[in-house]
């Protein structure tokens, strides 16, 4: 077993993912790695051998703990496990049992793994799923980084004692890195590899690594964690020097990787890289892969996998029913959603006549049937994002092949298809009135299924091809809208430009609307009537005298056509029908290939770790580095000093502008919830005090409480019952106490196109008093960045983790977010070194201890700190199960109070111990002696002094004047205060992110190029008319993929909101939605202009000023609206899932009432009368139509004309004179 040891970004992971054969995405490796005998370059075969288990949990939240260990157990069943089926079954079963006996969380079997918007298990839960997991894969050589990662030290000793078992039984090989590790799992390993700034300072036996720093003058701090000092000699701030070694001992990872390199011992280590070229490296791993093909189940020798295809099949299919089955909300909404806007749309496409006035209205239900479906199949880009790095990670596992999973996700489509067309197309078939017939029906039915399988299988495609799900939101939007305009019904096949024909062809949805077309009309008699039939009405009943007329495929002079000729005439046919369903097989087939190749190409990001960001209007790219390596050293006598190198500002005025003075105090303070076994007590008479300058810790097990009695005194509380009093200087709390108090949350929430610098003014501009001058609060912000030693990533981007700040320098930064807001109170801080190294751990709480050295009161919930890390604070609150008080007082120089109470009471700490361990393990341990810690305290005279200082100190401070000076305000700022910073804020995040700006302003040119050309100058015939309306038509179809880019940012901001700048009172709802609405103006007024100088004039409507003048208002009305829309949906949605399946309803229904689809005097009466008229499409595209084609000469075209012989030898306009009256048109007798 070998420790891998380093600070954050010396390359712990970069290392770990060479050696477990992880090598894409870097640009280049030197060196050899072995595994026996074997280089790597013949390894990838074995990658299921070869495993790593990384930082992330990633699972599918629908799936149960117990769901998803059975899928990987069911992929590792090796051949040799039993003679049958049912054996190797039941070993498989045992296994996966005993896993999760082994890391203690067999009783989450049955509950589900969740995320942030599922409620699961608890995020230490999660992780030992991720854990057990990896150990189902049967590796032989493992790769951990990280994995203690949000575990207590109980559990975290747990697991490392499980792999040192396996390791030792099965022969393994481990390689990890570790956070935080105490003595106890560092003594587990063999090894330990020390990296500082990628390179190797030390490499040996884990006996050895102590001594070889002791020898070179670092010090190691009594009761400290051997393996936070090893990393700790490479870190200026940390390190501590034995006197006499000051000017000696090796100052950066050039020297010290010298002096290693000068010892015997890196001799030694050499020799042992020959081991490789040995005989019994090469036995050995001959050995090894007989024993792997002896496992395998009827593949390939060089097949990676253990079980057979249609095994990874079975088990592929399995889990896809069980992430839908466990995500059961979803899948009924989609499927509610079908059915209503199967009703609506019947209802409006009800009963189409079979004349000619039904041929538009039938066509139009038949394209909404294909168009529906496919805008559904769209989810599947975004879907194939979200499972994309399960999927990754069970590849380098080697459970499964890439395109075992995309079969099984096809046979997992079928039947879901087959109901959702069903549902849709009984309810659409037979409201529409089409054909009534068993083979009419079925042939719909089946040509709608393979239309939909086929645009399933194309946006599978699309979301696999592209490596982000921007780049493959542009492509579907974009198909989408090609779809739509080339299916044959907006433009007819013979009216299709030259240069976008080819579209048509390429376009799954044309041969299916053909076939849907072809089955519905073939055989049919359409008799001519209304506009079609010329002339009509009183007085005009002999067909010998009337033809048809606007109607393509009619004979003029005819009263009536056939369907064959209808569908001759679009170049559609009855015979095309099963040629259509072998091309939309052949689609469907080429997707699925494309799928499969794209899928099995998909690998993880390179672990390069994470970069600076730079705002995009600083053209000059500044070359960015890790703020610690700029630390310098600082005077011997600060290096021997007992808590490091602690920068205090030294002006006055700074430490007068830090301090408070306000003293806050909780007394019997008890909080209870109501539970279905009764009411629960969660904390019991807790008391205690922070004062100014004074470092707190609460501390306590798993359960405890420790949360819970901060977000009581932070009155975060909103259920529940609270007894006790709390207290700001001997008073209760004032109205503004939530913003003059501090409260930094477990996790970093920011707002990632912020710079340090400007979410700190932020929070200052808006949060302090308002009579404070603006100079002051930037001023004051200049102190904390000061304060926190910011200075070089000031000006850089927040981002999100992996992209932007590391983990330690957004905790960092939500410190500095609520230090700047100047609370007058205290400071609370939940769990700030939760998830943090060794290194950062310790950087953060020193950061707190300089804000106490300057005056600041602050109280944090710390989860079993190492000793250098327990030695900053002053005072100590200990909780037991239960949320009772075991222990509250000082903590003494190098914890002397706190072991001289326990020692007293028969627990003393041992030497070599980490006194914040021993605590625990005392008090809820297996160090508890059985004594009940809670009444041990009540009973000391340390209980009773407390007590009586508690009273003093709230009686004192009740009797002088209030430290604190409560302004009654809700809100530190005014309105319109907030209105400017708030809208500043947004406007400048919205600029920087160039994903969402470019994209839209893309989508709009694309599209309007794309209608311009489709549509170019059109003429002015009859049919040119409807060409008009088309076009308009087309451009109300930008919305939908902006509204689908938007909500998310929306959603994401609102979280931000909500989450912390509401709770703080920074400012209000008015304000958040109002500054989301103004800062998309300029960028919809930018869109209106790009579409309507690449469209209007391309397609040839009226240039004068007042025509396109009005047109264009119209377009940006357009942009207003629809952005309005969006964002209206986006503030009611409780997700974004919530929103995506919303959406194309809202807009669906929208199009589809406004008279495009289908013409006003033919919709249904009951939505005539309300939803037309309040259908803001309908006056957008009549304002668009009156301003493009009113007064415009039209002229027949020949086909256009109805040509017949008046009776009795009369002339035309005699006998078309009634006609023509009544039609308002009147022709010239010359």
């Amino acid at each position: 077993m070998l420790l891998v040891l380093g600070r954050p970004g010396s390359g712990c992971t970069t290392l770990l993912s060479v050696l477990a054969n992880r090598r894409r995405g870097y640009a280049n490796i030197k060196g050899c790695v072995h595994y026996g005998a074997m280089p790597a370059e013949h390894a990838d075969q074995y990658r299921g051998q070869i495993v790593m288990n990384t930082e992330e949990e990633l699972f599918f939240p629908s799936l149960t703990v117990g769901q998803t260990m059975d899928f990987a157990t069911r992929l590792k069943v090796p051949l040799s496990a039993g003679p049958d089926k049912a054996s190797r079954e039941r070993i498989r079963e045992e296994t996966r049992s005993f896993l999760l006996r082994s890391m203690g969380i067999s009783h989450t079997h049955s509950t589900k793994i969740g995320d942030a918007f599922i409620r699961g298990v608890s995020g230490g839960e999660r992780k030992r799923v991720s854990i057990v997991e990896t150990l189902a894969t049967r590796g032989s050589i493992y790769c951990w980084d990280n994995s203690t990662r949000g575990l207590d030290a109980s559990n975290a000793l747990e697991w490392a004692r499980a792999v040192r078992a396996m390791t030792d039984v099965l022969g393994l090989a481990t390689i990890a890195t570790l956070y935080q590790a105490s003595n106890n799992i560092y003594q587990l390993f063999d090894k330990v590899l020390i990296l500082d700034g990628g390179k190797q300072v030390f490499y040996g036996p884990m006996k050895a690594a102590r001594p070889f720093m002791e020898s070179l003058g670092f010090a190691c701090q009594e009761g400290a964690n051997i393996a936070d000092y090893l990393t700790g000699v490479t870190v200026p701030t940390e390190r501590r020097v034995m006197p006499g070694y000051e000017t000696t001992f090796p100052r950066n990872a050039d020297e010290l990787k010298a002096a290693y390199e000068a010892t015997s011992l890196y001799t030694q280590m050499q020799e042992e890289y020959e081991y490789p070229t040995t005989d019994s490296a090469w036995a050995n791993t001959q050995l090894f892969r007989q024993g792997i093909s002896d496992e395998k189940h009827n593949l390939p020798p060089g097949s990676p996998w253990t079980v057979s295809f249609p095994e990874q099949v079975r088990a592929c299919v399995r889990r896809q029913y069980q992430i839908i089955w466990g995500d059961k909300l979803s899948f009924i909404i989609k499927q509610v959603f079908t059915m209503i806007q199967a009703l609506v749309m019947g209802s409006l496409f009800y009963n189409a006549p079979d004349h000619s006035g039904g041929l538009f209205v039938k066509s139009g239900a038949l394209f909404f049937s294909l168009i529906y479906n496919a805008l559904l199949a769209m989810t599947e880009v975004a879907d194939s994002f979200q499972g994309r790095p399960i999927l990754v990670k069970h590849k380098y596992f080697a459970f499964f092949h890439p395109g075992a999973f995309c079969v099984a996700q096809i046979a997992a489509d079928i039947p879901l298809i087959l109901l959702q067309i069903s549902v849709f197309g009984v309810i659409m078939y037979f409201l529409v009135g089409f054909t009534a017939t068993a083979a009419h029906f079925f042939t719909y039915w089946v040509m709608l299924i393979a239309a939909t399988m086929c645009m399933t299988a194309l946006f599978r495609a699309i979301g696999a091809a592209f490596r982000n799900f921007d780049g493959a939101a542009k492509m579907a939007g974009l198909f989408i809208i090609t779809a739509m305009m080339y299916t044959g019904y907006m433009i007819q096949k013979p009216d299709m430009r030259p240069w976008f024909v080819w579209l048509y062809w390429i376009n799954p949805l044309a041969y299916a609307f053909d076939a849907l077309l072809s089955n519905e009309f073939h055989g049919r008699r359409i008799d001519c009537v209304g506009p079609n039939l010329i002339p009509s009405g009183p007085g005009y009943f002999d067909p010998a005298h009337q033809s048809c007329a606007g109607v393509v495929g009619a004979t003029q002079g005819q009263t009536w056509f056939t369907g064959d000729q209808y569908l001759s005439a679009l170049t559609y046919g009855h015979d095309h029908i099963w040629r259509n369903l072998g091309i939309l097989v052949a689609w469907w087939i080429l997707y699925v290939a494309i799928t499969v190749v794209a899928t099995s190409r998909w690998q993880a990001a390179s672990e390069g770790g994470a970069t600076l960001l730079i705002p995009r209007e600083r053209a000059k790219r500044q070359a960015t580095h890790d703020e610690e390596s700029a630390i310098r050293e600082k005077h011997t006598c600060a290096i021997c000093g007992v808590r490091g190198p602690v920068v205090v500002p030294t002006q006055e005025d700074d430490q007068a502008l830090i301090k408070n003075t306000s003293l806050f105090t909780w007394q019997n303070l008890s909080y209870s919830v109501k539970t279905p076994e009764g009411e629960r007590l969660l904390l019991d008479n807790v008391q205690g005090w922070v004062k100014p300058g004074m470092l707190g810790a609460l501390m306590g097990s798993s359960g405890a409480g420790k949360t819970t009695l901060l977000d009581v005194l932070a009155q975060r509380k909103t259920e529940g019952t609270i007894r006790g009093s709390i207290l700001v200087d001997g008073r209760p709390l004032p109205v503004s106490f939530q913003r003059s108090a501090g409260y930094c949350e477990q996790l970093d929430v920011h707002e990632p196109y912020a710079t340090v610098r400007e979410a700190l003014e932020f929070s200052a501009l808006l949060r302090q008093r308002r009579d404070i001058a603006r100079e002051e609060k930037l001023k004051y912000v200049d102190t904390i960045i000061d304060l926190l030693e910011l200075h070089d990533l000031a000006d850089t981007l927040i981002g999100t983790p992996g992209a932007g700040l590391t983990v330690e320098q957004r905790k960092r930064v939500t410190i500095g977010v609520e230090l700047v807001a100047k609370p007058s109170i205290l400071i609370f801080l939940d769990e700030p070194t939760s998830g943090l190294d060794g290194q950062a751990a310790y950087n953060t709480v020193r950061f707190l201890r300089k804000l106490a050295d300057v005056g600041q009161a602050v109280l944090v919930t710390i989860h079993q700190p190492s000793a250098q890390v327990f030695s900053f604070f002053d005072t100590l609150l200990l909780l037991t199960k239960g949320g009772k008080t075991v222990y509250f007082g000082d903590i003494g120089y190098d914890g002397e109070i706190v072991k001289g109470y326990f020692e007293r009471y028969g627990a003393p700490c041992p030497e070599d111990a980490n006194l914040a361990e021993h605590m625990i393990d005392v008090v809820s341990g297996p160090l508890s002696q059985g004594k009940d810690w809670t009444q041990v305290w009540l009973q000391s005279p340390e209980y009773e002094a407390v007590t009586r200082e508690l009273d003093d100190l709230v009686r004192t401070a009740a009797a002088q004047p209030p430290r604190t000076v409560d302004d009654g305000n809700e809100y530190a700022t005014t309105l319109w205060e907030q209105l400017k910073l708030v809208t500043a804020r947004t406007s400048i995040s919205l600029f920087r992110n160039t994903e969402h700006v470019n994209n839209k302003i893309a989508l709009h040119l694309v599209s309007a190029l794309f209608n311009g050309f489709s549509f170019f100058q059109i003429g002015e015939s009859v049919t040119d008319l409807q060409m008009r309306l088309f076009t308009i038509f087309n451009f109300i179809f930008v919305a939908p993929g902006i509204i689908n880019h938007m909500q998310p940012l929306f959603i994401q901001r609102r979280n931000i909101f909500e989450t912390r700048e509401k709770k703080a009172k920074m400012y209000s709802w008015f304000a958040f939605t109002t500054a989301l609405i103004i800062a998309e103006l300029p960028y919809l007024v930018i869109c209106a202009v790009l579409y309507f100088a690449a469209w209007y004039f391309t397609v040839g409507f009226p240039a004068h000023i007042s025509r396109a003048g009005s047109t264009f208002f119209l377009i940006l009305m357009f942009e207003f609206l629809y952005t309005g829309i969006g964002q209206f949906e986006a503030a009611y949605a409780p997700s974004e899932l919530f929103a995506a399946l919303v959406n194309p309803v809202v807009i669906g229904i929208l199009v589809a009432f406004c008279g495009v689809l289908v013409p006003y005097a033919q919709i249904n009466v009951f939505w005539r009368n309300w939803l037309y008229w309040i259908n803001p499409l309908n006056y957008l595209i009549g304002g668009m139509l009156v301003f493009s084609s009113w007064k415009a000469e039209v002229t027949c075209t020949a086909q256009e004309l109805a040509v017949f012989d008046p009776p009795n030898g009369t002339v035309c306009w005699e006998y078309l004179e009634g006609y023509l009256r009544r039609t308002g048109v009147f022709i010239s007798r010359g």
